[in-house]
């Protein structure tokens, strides 16, 4: 995922894509060791950029939260929706 416009979700219903899961654990490695605040950073500066030059939607930021929020614990789950609330408000 080089970045938000990119991301396509999980549209199978059942499992993850193959290209998914392979990008997932790309992600997941470049991020191995970085803290949460590191995390939420990068991802709040890229949907930002996006929203700036137009290339993120709402509807798209609203995806990607309906496919990440449901493998948060609730914590976690709430400062995800709280960035998503500030991206939407851009």
């Amino acid at each position: 995922m080089k970045d938000f416009v990119s991301y396509q979700g999980n549209k199978s219903g059942g499992g993850m894509p193959g290209e998914w899961a392979e990008e997932a654990q790309k992600l997941s490695a470049a991020f191995h060791g970085k803290s949460e605040g590191d995390l939420m950073k990068a991802i709040f500066d890229r949907a930002a950029e996006g929203k700036r030059n137009g290339t993120l939607t709402n509807e798209q930021i609203d995806a990607f939260y309906a496919q990440f929020a449901p493998m948060l614990d609730g914590a976690k789950k709430k400062k995800l929706k709280k960035l998503v609330e500030q991206l939407k408000s851009m």
